[in-house]
């Protein structure tokens, strides 16, 4: 097996802790400009690493057009795992050169034949309660206990694509200094806080922010990929973005853990309405864990079943359109 990686936030840093080795092919752009100056340059390093390892299949996660691009020049099968219904331009760059698409059942979109559902989320792959057992000592390293209040808010980059337009918390000072009164805030951020917002970024090694999510009373956050992960973990959370997600749509409508403002009124002041109406109540936490466990025992163990679809390539394609209920195999036991 190879593990290609771009340097992007953390990624390189959770590598090296868990000594996976990894090649490095490019860097994160930020801007569109430079994602598609990007792009070539990414396709050609990938080539030239894959073309010497000369795999039998490749694999690629959201918005991976460079996996579907050296893929097809490769002439082998590529599977992208996507759970993103507003990447369409990343969509449109990657879907006619890769071979099967993976995604959650409850993906809006439909991708025609190309396209295999499972019964999932992305986030089940690593937090799913047979990969994923929290450790308090996180707690312990910022001054906390298991009993104390906290809130996590989190701040997005919006500086992909699909941001063009959308927007998220515009008074970031004003929403933080509100939730104070409620229990300690501690910020996660893609970009530079403003120096007022900086004594409450958290200073912690990544691998520890799901240990401090799931103690977490509950999140307040622009980003998606949390906001479903604090949902499978059992911490309410609250999506502030106005770009919508299937997987948000579904914890907030079929599990309540996630109040989603993609589709609602997106303002400072709705949001801090929610927040204040869960954080008033003393069994936030408790209920919480309640719904997360619903949940996990209506879904499947992600990463289970992605190693059994991946080794029996292409014949899983079959099956899971024929049989989709044998995916019930890797359900909650």
């Amino acid at each position: 097996m190879l593990v290609t990686s771009r340097n992007k936030e953390v990624t390189f840093a959770l590598l090296d802790k868990y000594s996976i080795p990894y090649v490095k092919v490019g860097d994160y752009a930020n801007n569109n400009i430079k994602k598609a100056i990007n792009m070539f340059k990414i396709d050609a390093e990938l080539y030239s690493v894959t073309s010497k390892f000369q795999p039998d299949i490749l694999i690629g996660g959201v918005g991976n057009v460079y996996i579907a691009h050296v893929s097809w020049l490769l002439r082998r099968p590529s599977i992208l795992f996507n759970d993103t219904e507003h990447g369409k331009l990343q969509d449109q760059l990657s879907y006619p050169f890769t071979t099967t698409i993976c995604t959650p059942s409850c993906y809006t979109r439909d991708l025609g034949e190309k396209q295999v559902r499972y019964n999932g989320y992305h986030e089940l792959a690593y937090l799913h309660p047979n990969r994923f057992t929290p450790d308090p000592a996180v707690l312990t390293e910022l001054g906390l206990t298991e009993d104390d209040p906290f809130i996590i808010v989190r701040f997005v980059s919006w500086q992909a694509s699909h941001d063009v337009g959308q927007h998220g918390i515009r008074d970031k000072v004003g929403l933080v200094k509100a939730l104070e009164q409620y229990g300690r805030v501690l910020i996660t951020s893609e970009g530079a806080l403003p120096e007022e917002l900086q004594p409450y970024q958290i200073r912690v090694s990544p691998e520890k922010l799901h240990d401090l999510l799931y103690y977490a009373t509950l999140y307040v956050g622009e980003g998606g990929t949390t906001a479903s992960e604090c949902a499978v973990l059992g911490t309410h959370a609250i999506y502030v973005n106005t770009l919508p997600l299937g997987y948000i749509a579904e914890e907030d409508e079929k599990y309540h853990l996630v109040s989603d403002f993609s589709g609602r009124d997106c303002t400072d002041e709705t949001v801090l309405a929610e927040a204040r109406r869960l954080l008033q109540n003393p069994d936030l936490r408790k209920e919480g864990k309640q719904k997360a466990t619903t949940l996990v025992q209506d879904k499947i163990d992600v990463t289970a079943f992605m190693v059994w679809f991946i080794e029996h390539y292409p014949e899983s394609v079959d099956l899971m359109k024929s049989q989709p209920g044998i995916q019930q195999q890797f359900g909650y036991h």
